[in-house]
C-alpha cells in the first residue's frame, strides 16, 4: 500500500513523501517541478542534493538543485534554463499524484509530472507531461534529467553485437560534445557497454549520447542499482543528432537522462515521456561488461 504525506525536508516546507513498504519519493511543491529525493525507505538520497540550495525560493537565477527535473531539449539558453524556483501544485488523483507547475511565460509551455507508484514492488512509474499554453508552434523534446549523488557508476546498453561479415552497415552512432574526452579514466568503453564513473574529484566535466533502442539505463551506488527503462521510437528525430540516452558527469554528480522525440507542439497540444524506475538492493558497481552481464542485465530482464 503506498501513502502520501506531508513533510519539510532540507528546508522546503511544502514538499510531500510518497512511499510504500520498500521505497520513497519526495516531490517539493516549493519549486519544481522536482523530486527531491528517491530511494530505499530510510536509506541512502539515490539523488544528489546541494546544500547550498536547500530552501531556495524565488529569483530570477535558474538553480540546479538536484534530485530530479523536466526539461525542454534541445539545450538553449535562455530558454532551457528557466528558472523552476517558485511554487507549483499537487494534486491527488487514484493511483498516482501530479505536479503541474505555471506555465512558463518566456516559452508558454507547462511541465506536469504524474507519479504512480506500485503497492508491492520497488517501482514508480513517472510521467512526463508537457503543454503548450502559448499562441504559436514549438519545435521540442521532452527531456527527463536524474542528477544522481556522488561515487556511483553510469551504465548505457549498446546495440546488439554481430560480426563483421552479417553487419557492413553502421548500427548506431555517438553524440559527442566539445568538452567530451573519451582518453578520461572515468571512462570505460566496453564491447557491450558504455560505463561511466562518477568521481568528486574530477576537474572536467564528461559527456555523451547516443540512440539507446535497448530501452534502459542505469547507475550503481551504496550496493542499489538504479534502472529507469523508456520506450524509444525508432525512425524518429531526436535532438542532438538522434539521443534518446544522455549521460553526462561533473565533480558534483552524474545525470542519467532520456530524450523523447521532437515534436511540433501546437498551441494546446501535449507530449507525453513515460520513465519507469525500480531500485535493487545487493548490486555491486560494474567495472567492465562481464561484471554488467553477471549482476545487472539479471536486474533489468527481470522487469
Amino acid at each position: 500500500m503506498t501513502t502520501l504525506e506531508k513533510i519539510n525536508f532540507h528546508g522546503w516546507s511544502n514538499c510531500y513523501r510518497l512511499s510504500n513498504k520498500e521505497i520513497e519519493l519526495v516531490v517539493t511543491t516549493d519549486v519544481g517541478p522536482r523530486v527531491s529525493a528517491w530511494g530505499f525507505k530510510g536509506g541512502t538520497n539515490e539523488f544528489a542534493e546541494y546544500l547550498a540550495e536547500h530552501g531556495k525560493t524565488g529569483g530570477d537565477n535558474w538553480h540546479i538543485f538536484g534530485g530530479h527535473r523536466l526539461w525542454h531539449a534541445p539545450e538553449s539558453i535562455p530558454r532551457t534554463y528557466y528558472p523552476d524556483n517558485f511554487p507549483i501544485k499537487l494534486e491527488e488523483h487514484t493511483g498516482f499524484i501530479r505536479v503541474i507547475q505555471p506555465t512558463e511565460p518566456t516559452t508558454g509551455i507547462q511541465k506536469e509530472i504524474d507519479f504512480a507508484m506500485a503497492d508491492d514492488k520497488n517501482m514508480v512509474k513517472v510521467t512526463h507531461r508537457l503543454k503548450n499554453n502559448g499562441l504559436w508552434a514549438v519545435d521540442l523534446a521532452i527531456w527527463a534529467l536524474s542528477v544522481m549523488t556522488t561515487g556511483g557508476v553510469g551504465i548505457l546498453p549498446l546495440p546488439p553485437r554481430g560480426t563483421h561479415t552479417e553487419n557492413l552497415l553502421p548500427t548506431n552512432s555517438l553524440t559527442i560534445w566539445a568538452y567530451t574526452d573519451m582518453s578520461d579514466p572515468r571512462w570505460t568503453w566496453g564491447k557491450k557497454y558504455i560505463l561511466l564513473r562518477q568521481d568528486p574529484k574530477a576537474e572536467t566535466p564528461q559527456k555523451v549520447g547516443y540512440m539507446n533502442l535497448n530501452g534502459w539505463a542505469a547507475y550503481a551506488n551504496h550496493n542499489n542499482l538504479f534502472v529507469k527503462t523508456f520506450i524509444p521510437v525508432p525512425g524518429a528525430t531526436y535532438p542532438d543528432f538522434g539521443c534518446s540516452v544522455e549521460t553526462f558527469t561533473n565533480a558534483d554528480m552524474l545525470e542519467l537522462e532520456t530524450v523523447g522525440p521532437m515534436v511540433k507542439l501546437e498551441p494546446g497540444a501535449t507530449v507525453e515521456h513515460l520513465e519507469n524506475w525500480y531500485l535493487f538492493r545487493d548490486v555491486p558497481a560494474p567495472k567492465n561488461d562481464g561484471d554488467v552481464d553477471k549482476y545487472i542485465l539479471p536486474k533489468v530482464l527481470s522487469l
